[in-house]
C-alpha cells in the first residue's frame, strides 16, 4: 500500500497539471448533475449502513486537503475559496499496482456544497467504478 509521502507525490503530479490527467475536466455539482445521477430520487436516509464505502479508508488530514486511501482507490478532497465562494474539489483515482491513476474530477460550491452532496457523490463514482471495473474483468476473462 501507498504511505503518505507517495501520497503526496502523487497530488502534486496531479495538481501541477490537471488537464493533463483528467481529460473530461472537471465535472461541476449541481441541480442537473445530482438528478441525472440519480441523487436526488433516492430516500433521504442518514442512517450509518455498515456496507458504507465512505467506512473503509485510511484518511490523513493537512492544512491543505483530506486524503482518503485503501486498496482500490485514493481520494483527495480539497477545500478551496473561488471569488470568496467556498468549493470543494474531489480528485478520485484507482489504485492500481500500488500506483494511482486519477480518473475523475468533481467540484461542489454553493449551496451543492456541504459534506452530505461531496459524499453522496463520491460514493454514487466509487461505485460506478467498481461496477466498470468489474465489468472490465470480466470481459477481460471471457476472451
Amino acid at each position: 500500500m501507498l504511505n503518505p509521502k507517495q501520497l503526496e507525490t502523487f497530488y502534486h503530479d496531479y495538481t501541477s497539471d490537471l488537464s493533463k490527467w483528467v481529460h473530461d475536466g472537471v465535472i461541476t455539482v449541481d441541480l442537473n448533475l445530482l438528478h441525472e445521477l440519480g441523487l436526488l430520487e433516492a430516500p433521504q436516509d442518514d442512517s450509518d449502513d455498515p456496507d458504507d464505502l465512505t467506512q473503509y479508508f485510511h484518511v490523513i488530514e493537512s492544512i491543505e486537503k483530506v486524503t482518503l486511501f485503501n486498496e482500490q482507490f485514493v481520494v483527495w478532497i480539497v477545500p478551496k475559496m473561488e471569488q470568496e465562494i467556498p468549493a470543494t474539489y474531489v480528485m478520485i483515482a484507482l489504485n492500481r499496482l500500488d500506483t494511482p491513476h486519477l480518473e475523475i474530477v468533481f467540484s461542489t460550491a454553493g449551496v451543492y456544497n456541504t459534506p452530505r452532496y461531496v459524499l453522496k457523490v463520491l460514493q454514487h463514482f466509487l461505485i460506478d467504478m467498481l461496477e466498470t471495473e468489474a465489468t472490465l474483468t470480466a470481459i477481460k476473462k471471457k476472451k
